[in-house]
């Protein structure tokens, strides 16, 4: 941790937990909500008319887009059972599903859009039950890889909107309201701080209006014609249940967004709890988890409702950040002002009425940036040559099938055409490329339980281990007696928490460049390891400084402990270097 990290940790005003005055809470919702909104609406209105569809289902998309995520942004907040992660966390449109949505829309029509977010619904819902499975497949490198690859996708039908201007509009109309957008947000980026920041899209968006209304291509007439309050013009759109060629032809394209989405949404909570309390935590792997099952239930809302499928924005992160409040009562505030907007006609007029230009200006910041998103999650999970060839192969394999490139004759039938999408064909290559690196990666596994008479078998174990990678005693003991400090931590956890049943243990060893890797699955206990080991020291109680001997050896015996809380599944990784 770092010392920016600290302050803005020790800067915070409001966590969690605490209850800020209504007057600030409903305020910084309605300020998000107004940041936000632009994105929910905009976002549905460029797939449905890229897609070809009408304005009676824009209309009902939008609404039903901007009252699913406002819903389900409160449930985020409030945390149902095990659904919602109990932080401020924002619901809105999928960047990665625009390029699959406008197809299936332009190939399928609404009804289809329909059922293939309800299908891919499943895939959220069902990892979040068991999302320790996916630690070592949708990695950061995977996920980056496909972030990059949807401005590639995407891009062609951002500038046709370029030419979507009606009649008789002078030429320098459109280049000037694209550049007025560009410059002012560029400009509030690059030179701007704190709000300036924030409000920079809005800027540059209302700024690329005032110029194409000054030209005349502003849809005044659409805002005129609006009713302050009221539903939707259009009606939902029903269910394509015949499951048409069109439907296996884009599953697979849905699916793998929904993963996409599912690193999205597990990022977004992960970032949210850093910026969230005073005291510096670990990971709360059971919030990641909820903040998963309730972006499944939000794509699923928007399915049977009939419109675009929506995900996990990390807007909120900066906000959080900047204000120094993460009371769940923002989050609350939020997601109602959203829900409240869907019936205010009006102010959804004010928006969908925003020339194409501008449209396609705003949205390439926003893919430009994307971009740049998936870029840093590559680069931040560290990178070497393994990591670098599956990011580089799966990138311009990508871009070589988007473009028809790469034996298009072949990629056409194949599949209907699913290897078309440079997405789903980059982010095929480098799932395959991490599986395979992970099914060649040789682990020794250890199936016992929590209790101290498995400590024999642990200990042949780990010696037999350590035999056979070559290492020398003293390397053998050093994991030995780490691996024994972390049973006897896992077992103090197991008789802190009252458990009666026996619990498994599975034990898995890997070698890696300059040490071993141990990783023990267990139950799950209420306490963070690498919390308690954060404050060995500050405890004075007699019982605790006794339970905490184990914590302290194992801080000494290795380089780093790693403590994954799910439900029902406590992983606790540690790693021992050679010295």
């Amino acid at each position: 941790m770092n010392a920016t990290d600290s302050a803005h940790r020790t800067g915070v005003r409001y966590q969690p937990d605490e209850t800020p005055p209504m007057g600030l809470a409903v305020g910084l919702g309605l300020q998000l909500a107004v940041l936000s909104v632009a994105a929910t609406v905009l976002v549905p209105a460029i797939i449905i008319r890229a897609g070809g569809g009408s304005e009676s289902y824009l209309s009902w998309a939008v609404f039903a887009a901007v009252a699913v995520c406002g819903a389900t942004t409160v449930l985020q907040a409030v945390r149902f059972g095990q659904i919602g992660s109990g932080y401020v966390l924002l619901m809105s449109i999928s960047g990665a599903s625009i390029g699959i949505s406008i197809t299936a829309l332009a190939k399928g029509g609404p009804a289809t859009l329909a059922i293939l977010v309800v299908v891919s619904s499943l895939v959220p819902l069902a990892l979040s039950t068991r999302l320790w499975f996916l630690r070592r497949i949708l990695t950061p490198t995977v996920t980056g890889t496909v972030i990059m690859l949807i401005p590639v996708t995407v891009m062609s039908h951002v500038f046709e909107m370029l030419k979507d201007v009606p009649d008789g509009v002078p030429a320098m109309a459109v280049p000037l309201s694209t550049l007025a957008t560009l410059l002012v947000i560029a400009g509030c980026v690059l030179k701007g701080t704190g709000a300036w920041r924030l409000w920079a899209p809005v800027i540059g968006v209302v700024a690329g209006s005032a110029v194409a209304g000054v030209f005349g291509f502003y849809d005044v007439h659409r805002v005129a014609k609006a009713s302050w309050i009221g539903l939707p013009q259009g009606t939902w759109p029903g269910f394509d249940l015949k499951f048409s060629t069109v439907f296996w032809t884009l599953l697979p394209a849905f699916v793998l967004v929904a993963l996409i989405d599912t690193m999205q949404t597990i990022s977004a909570s992960i970032a949210i709890q850093h910026v969230s309390w005073r005291q510096p935590r670990a990971v709360d792997f059971r919030a990641v988890q909820g903040a998963v099952a309730a972006a499944g239930i939000a794509k699923l809302f928007s399915g049977l409702s009939g419109t675009v499928p929506n995900t996990t924005y990390s807007t909120t992160v900066s906000m959080t950040e900047l204000t120094g409040v993460s009371a769940r009562s923002v989050g609350i505030a939020l997601g109602t002002t959203l829900m409240l907007l869907a019936f205010l006609p009006k102010a959804i007029a004010l928006v969908l009425a925003i020339p194409g230009p501008v449209v396609a200006a705003y949205l390439t910041v926003f893919l430009a940036m994307l971009f740049v998103i998936g870029m840093n999650l590559v680069v931040r999970d560290g990178i070497d040559y393994r990591k670098g060839l599956i990011c580089g192969v799966g990138f311009w394999v990508g871009v070589g099938f988007q473009n028809g490139m790469i034996f298009p004759g072949l990629v056409s039938e194949f599949a209907g055409g699913l290897l078309q999408n440079g997405m789903t064909a980059g982010g095929f290559v480098a799932i395959i490329m991490t599986l395979f690196m992970d099914l060649t990666t040789s682990r020794h596994r250890l199936e016992s339980e929590v209790n101290i008479l498995a400590l024999p078998k642990i200990r042949k174990f780990i010696l037999g281990f350590a035999s056979q990678s070559g290492w020398d005693a003293e390397m053998a003991n050093r994991l030995d007696a780490a691996s024994e400090e972390t049973l006897l931590t896992l077992i103090q956890r197991q008789e802190a928490g009252g458990a009666i049943e026996q619990r498994r243990l599975l034990l898995v060893a890997c070698k890696e460049d300059g040490g071993a890797v141990l990783e023990f699955v267990a139950s799950t206990g209420e306490e963070n390891l690498q919390d308690r080991i954060a404050l060995l020291g500050t405890r004075t109680n007699a019982d605790l400084i006794e339970q905490e001997a184990s914590l302290r050896l194992l801080r000494h015996l290795t380089s780093s402990v790693r403590h994954q809380q799910y439900h029902g599944t406590d992983i606790v990784t540690i790693r021992v270097d050679i010295l």
